[in-house]
């Protein structure tokens, strides 16, 4: 009679057992779920990395910066032209373009603090995307200077509202780790999207008329809208303050302090201001030369200077960005910095017009390598505080500033000292931003976790 009970006590044990089995978490990945994500388009991280996103979240943050990019061209160069085909005069352009300005500059760093407050990125993306296609429709229904003043205020507002939210659209959707190559699609698509907004835009304004071009920006929000739809809001993680493991995370104040104490983003700021100090400048100066030795074929040549280094940011965007992930910020960091000064001496010292389109190239790498590494070095240095949009909207406010002083700083050597002075000064002031990247700029890629 013993053993009867015997069994049936061993009988309970292992159902018991069995049941506490089945409440537990198996760690170990099961590979049914591992190939259904590969036919999804996501592959399995890395444990404590964000699993990638969708193939369909991927493919519309694609198209989205692409009609962003189309959708702010029409913001370009046009603007004068329509302006002037308007009978407005020049002060009245220079005004209404200066308001314009002043926004964008003044607007960033209240504008990546609104992007990091507000819980939806997508909102505030759709949002910005709205006002700038109600700016173009303004333009060209109204072009009266307070509707236009109002309009160029609107679009420069919400521009900086945009730029941070599609970097926090992309942190979000890949995580730190996968950041690097995220944006080098981005800018790949957003080059693209400026150059063939560019040759459309031209078309419609040459073929048809001025005001066209708001008319076809403003409708481009139709499908900017549409692709941003198909980003998945539950793909796009929140990025909030954290703390290590046993430790508050930083609160309001406390995180502003970390960001404004970060030394490497202190020096990655005055490295990029800089820089720009140098770059924005020198495609003006271009023109002048080209105006003066080949005023017949300038037009031309100046397209073609503008759409070489958007070929190759295109073509090698992707590549910096996986470099980064693989070899760390500060190699390709110093590769866009070293491009400049090179630039800037050759188009010192080249005297054919055509071959001042071919140095073009190495805007290209600078600009590849830039856009890939400001929203990264930024998204780097303020980990773990939930200030990124405001510390990039700080670090785009230090480059409007470095652009500004630019074109005054070429003007004047120019004036003074003749073109060749001009690059020079520029090329020295290129060269000093890259001793300062290579004497304090830190490496600021965190090793990844085995």
């Amino acid at each position: 009679m013993t053993r009867p009970r015997q069994a049936h006590r061993s009988l309970a044990h292992r159902d018991r057992e069995a049941s506490r089995s089945e409440m537990r978490q198996d760690p170990r990945p099961d590979p049914r779920q591992d190939s259904a994500r590969d036919r999804a388009g996501a592959s399995p991280g890395r444990r404590g990395e964000k699993p990638a996103p969708s193939l369909t979240s991927s493919r519309g943050l694609d198209a989205f910066t692409f009609f962003v990019a189309n959708l702010q061209t029409g913001f370009g160069p046009f603007v004068a032209v329509y302006f002037t085909s308007q009978s407005w005069t020049q002060s009245d352009i220079g005004l209404v373009l200066t308001i314009g300005g002043l926004f964008s500059l003044f607007g960033q760093v209240p504008g990546g603090a609104f992007v990091d407050w507000v819980t939806s990125k997508r909102f505030v993306a759709a949002l910005s995307v709205a006002v700038i296609g109600l700016s173009a429709a303004g333009l060209a229904l109204f072009p009266t200077f307070l509707i236009v003043a109002l309009s160029m205020a609107a679009h420069s507002i919400a521009s900086c509202t945009l730029t941070p939210a599609i970097a926090a659209i992309s942190l979000g959707l890949v995580g730190h780790a996968g950041l690097g190559e995220r944006l080098g699609r981005n800018a790949r698509f957003s080059s693209i999207g400026n150059a063939l907004a560019a040759a459309g835009m031209g078309a419609c304004g040459y073929y048809l008329s001025s005001e066209a071009v708001f008319y076809v920006t403003a409708a481009l929000a139709l499908p900017t809208l549409a692709a941003l739809w198909f980003v998945r809001a539950s793909e796009i993680d929140l990025v909030r303050p954290q703390a290590p493991e046993g430790e508050r995370a930083p609160g309001g104040w406390e995180s502003l302090k970390l960001v404004v104490t970060n030394r490497a983003l202190l020096c990655f700021a005055a490295c990029i201001t800089l820089f720009f100090v140098s770059n924005a400048a020198m495609l003006p100066l271009v023109g002048s030369v080209l105006t003066v030795r080949a005023s017949h074929t300038a037009t031309i040549l100046i397209a073609a200077c503008i759409m070489a280094p958007q070929l190759v940011m295109a073509l090698i965007a992707p590549a910096v960005g996986r470099a980064a992930q693989a070899y760390g910020r500060r190699p390709l960091l110093i590769l866009g910095f070293a491009a400049l000064p090179i630039r800037g001496l050759l188009f010192a010292y080249t005297d054919a017009p055509e071959l001042l389109v071919a140095v073009q190239v190495f805007d290209g790498i600078s600009a590849a390598v830039l856009g890939v590494m400001v929203p990264l070095v930024v998204a780097d240095c303020t980990r773990g505080t939930g200030r990124f949009n405001m510390a990039l909207g700080a670090v785009g406010t230090a480059m409007g500033l470095g652009a500004a002083a630019s074109t005054t700083l070429s003007g004047y050597m120019a004036d003074h000292f003749g073109s060749h002075a001009a690059f020079v000064g520029l090329s020295a002031v290129a060269f000093l931003a890259l001793i300062l990247v290579v004497a304090i700029m830190p490496e600021t890629r965190r090793a990844q976790a085995r």
